[in-house]
This record gives C-alpha cells, structure tokens and sequence, in this order.
C-alpha cells in the first residue's frame, strides 16, 4: 500500500453529473508520489465506466481509487446491478459504445467482480 496516499471511495450521483464528479475526485486523490503521469487516461476510463455504471446499471454507484505505491492507478467503479458489462464493436458513426474497449486498450489490467449487491468493474493503468 502506498504510504503517501490511503485509498479513496465516493459514493456518486446516480444521474448525469456523475462522471465530472467522479473525474473531480480523481483529480482530488490523485497520488502525487505515483499517479501523475495516468490521471488523464484514469479519468478517461473512469467516465466511460461511471457513464455505463449510470447509463446501464442501477444505484448505488461507487468510485473507489487505490495507490498501491507503485507508478500506476487502479480504480473501480461499482453499481448495484449484478450484469457484467458487454463489450460490443460500435460502428463509425455511433457516439457510444466504446468504453469497455477503451477500457482493455488502455489498462494494462481490468475485470468484473459480482456479488449479492451487484457488481464492480475495476481496472489499473500502468506508469
């Protein structure tokens, strides 16, 4: 775990001011020691699941973002449906479709938790 800085959760706004909020808490609990050269690309993610979270799931919606105290993020957004998210091939002219993919392109590591409350999509981005 990282001495600089403790993990971080928010509970989000189930609606649409649910991914700035979420991208406000990022920048906030970003780790100065370890996360600065992936916040964007952290909150790129972070909207494209948050987005689907609110889009597609059901509350409570939860952020939870980790410093494992090496270069890198890992963060997870939960909701309270069980259904993993599909990934689906969005064609040229669609503006929407694409988060799970950007998601496997962008991590170096991501996946599904499940439990009786619902599910957690989580992911980390490597230095």
């Amino acid at each position: 775990m990282c001495d600089v800085t403790p993990p971080a959760h928010l509970l989000l706004v189930p609606d649409a001011r649910a991914a700035g909020q979420a991208r406000r808490f990022l920048r906030e609990h970003d780790c100065p020691a370890h996360h600065s050269r992936v916040l964007d690309e952290a909150q790129l993610l972070t909207t494209e699941l948050v987005t689907n979270a609110v889009a597609h799931g059901c509350p409570p919606v939860t952020l939870r973002v980790t410093c494992d105290g090496t270069p890198g993020m890992a963060v997870a957004v939960g909701d309270g449906d069980p259904h993993p998210p599909v990934a689906r091939e969005a064609a040229a002219d669609e503006t929407s479709g694409r988060g799970v993919a950007l998601v496997d392109l962008l991590s170096d590591a991501w996946g599904v938790e499940t439990d009786g409350n619902g599910k957690t999509v989580w992911f980390h981005l490597p230095a």
